[in-house]
């Protein structure tokens, strides 16, 4: 079982920032690969960014440049840097989890590939 706990979201204005943060269990980080993803209201959740167990990171079209995924080994924390935000990217956001198949040449961005999940962090970006 993982256990994800996520923070830093918040009300930001249009071009700020926010440092969204997830951390894990100890016993559960190694080879896991984690990704980030969002749900405005009325939509689907989408994948915004992955990072593998060997570092390859992954991002959104939409975020591509403005977001950074990032992992800190030492603290079993997944980071999601967020610049220049915009109003459309006022959502839900959470973190996810799943062992990382070495394997697999997956960019691990979709939903159904991941096992366990955070209970998510409001980001608000005014316009």
């Amino acid at each position: 079982q993982v256990q994800l706990v996520e923070s830093g979201g918040g009300l930001v204005q249009a071009g700020g920032s926010l440092r969204l943060s997830c951390a894990t269990s100890r016993r559960t980080y190694s080879r896991l690969a984690m990704g980030w993803f969002r749900q405005a209201p009325g939509k689907e959740r989408e994948f915004v960014a992955s990072i593998r167990w060997s570092g390859y990171l992954y991002y959104a079209d939409s975020v591509k440049g403005r977001f950074t995924i990032n992992r800190d080994n030492a603290k079993n924390t997944v980071y999601l840097q967020m610049n220049s935000l915009k109003p459309e990217d006022t959502a839900d956001y959470y973190c996810a989890a799943r062992t990382d198949l070495t394997s697999s040449s997956s960019t691990y961005s979709s939903v159904d590939e991941y096992d366990y999940w955070g209970q998510g962090t409001q980001v608000t970006v005014s316009s």
